[in-house]
């Protein structure tokens, strides 16, 4: 529809006067509802501009498909009837109109979307093990003393076996969307560190004026081994702004909530306050996002370190490097301050965390459906409490397939 939403307007007959400026507006914001998926308030929009500028031919044909996707086929089909009537339209617009006619109008048609993934890769450091072997404390009389490292802490090497599965559908026919994602990970001698994770959740647009906004919930479990050992709970906020920014760049400030319960541990529960400014960019061969956070970690129980603060910044990177292969890099740039000694007596430093991840993914398409990805990823964890510092490398090859 976006791509064919141009030549209706060049169907108008002579319209009689009304505000071009306003016009335009509305329209932009009904296409902006149509790409969300809320349907009801682009539908809306859209006939508010046909009772401003009746001969608007691309608004007519706009809410004559919405109507025929919602189910409403009588009232499609009077629109439909109004469009071959009162304007001109080409070839194109009559067999577009013919194929929704063909298609049916009866009931409202839910959009699903699937994705599969099965791939096998390589981790150097599985357990996040220490870049040290040994670490210097001091005893009760203040002289230092050396500590081994027991072969648990050091770095293990081991290969995998991923699996992926994602699934998302409309749940109203007015944007709101249900989510479903899974991810298993199984080592071949590392069992204990097998993990996997299962999240389900809703995302529901809205608009007013110009603003846009996504109120979005999730819930979460992790394993690790063989048991359950982390829950997740999740609400967020995204909000639009109308800025006059160029081109096709795009703002938005996201604050949310985040609680954990860790299953096994004792102490580790907390919740985690964010607020998030992103900007994404899009051309045809190129896309874009860069994104600053600010965190507020607050523990629920006597945590080691306490409460902590920090910063997350993140960019991202698509190009398509020719008809058949798209490239991506991404960088991930997270600190963490705590607020009191990590462990009084035996390490007494106040942690300080930063972390960089750096990822960079070749896709190779084998169909409309089906892709081969192979992925790098590089791990450095920096911090002053020198046996919680690690460095890790992945390399992963993966099958993927996506359909609706």
């Amino acid at each position: 529809m976006l791509a064919l939403a141009p030549a209706p307007r060049a169907l108008a007959q002579s319209a009689p006067e009304a505000d071009p400026d306003q016009s335009q507006q509305l329209y932009q914001q009904a296409l902006q509802s149509i790409s969300e998926g809320r349907k009801n308030d682009a539908s809306e929009t859209l006939m508010r501009l046909i009772e401003q500028e009746p001969q608007h031919a691309g608004a007519w044909l706009e809410v004559a498909l919405i109507q025929c996707e919602l189910g409403h086929a009588e009232e499609a089909e009077r629109l439909f009837t109004t469009i071959e009537e009162r304007f001109k339209p080409s070839r194109g617009i009559l067999d577009l109109i013919a194929g929704a006619r063909a298609t049916g109008c009866a009931q409202w048609h839910r959009y699903a979307q699937s994705s599969f993934s099965f791939g096998r890769g390589i981790d150097q450091n599985v357990n996040q093990g220490a870049t040290v072997n040994t670490y210097t404390t001091a005893n009760l009389t203040g002289t230092p003393v050396e500590l081994p490292l027991t072969d648990d802490f050091l770095p293990k090497h081991d290969q995998y076996t991923l699996l992926t599965a994602d699934y998302l559908s409309d749940l109203t026919p007015n944007g709101t969307i249900g989510f479903a994602q899974f991810q298993g990970r199984r080592y071949d001698r590392l069992g204990r560190y097998n993990s996997s994770s299962l999240f389900l959740g809703f995302d529901t647009p809205w608009r007013y004026g110009n603003w846009t906004l996504h109120g979005s919930a999730t819930v979460g479990l992790i394993t690790l081994g063989t048991g359950l050992y982390q829950r997740q709970t999740q609400v967020q906020a995204r909000v639009g702004p109308p800025l006059p920014l160029p081109g096709s760049m795009q703002f938005s400030v996201t604050t949310g909530l985040t609680h954990v319960d860790y299953m096994t541990l004792s102490n580790f529960n907390a919740n985690t306050w964010e607020l998030r400014g992103q900007f994404n960019y899009r051309l045809e061969e190129d896309s874009a996002s860069a994104s600053l956070a600010y965190l507020d970690d607050r523990a629920t129980g006597a945590r080691p370190g306490g409460d902590r603060r920090g910063w997350l910044f993140t960019s991202q990177w698509r190009r398509r490097l020719s008809d058949s292969l798209n490239g991506e890099l991404a960088y991930t740039r997270q600190t963490w301050n705590s607020s009191s000694a990590y462990s009084p007596g035996f390490i007494n430093e106040v942690r300080a965390q930063t972390t960089q991840v750096l990822r960079a993914t070749l896709t190779y398409p084998l169909s409309q459906t089906q892709s081969i990805q192979l992925e790098a990823r590089q791990v450095r964890n920096r911090e002053n409490i020198s046996i919680f510092q690690y460095n890790d490398r992945q390399l992963q090859l993966s099958w993927q397939w996506q359909g609706l």
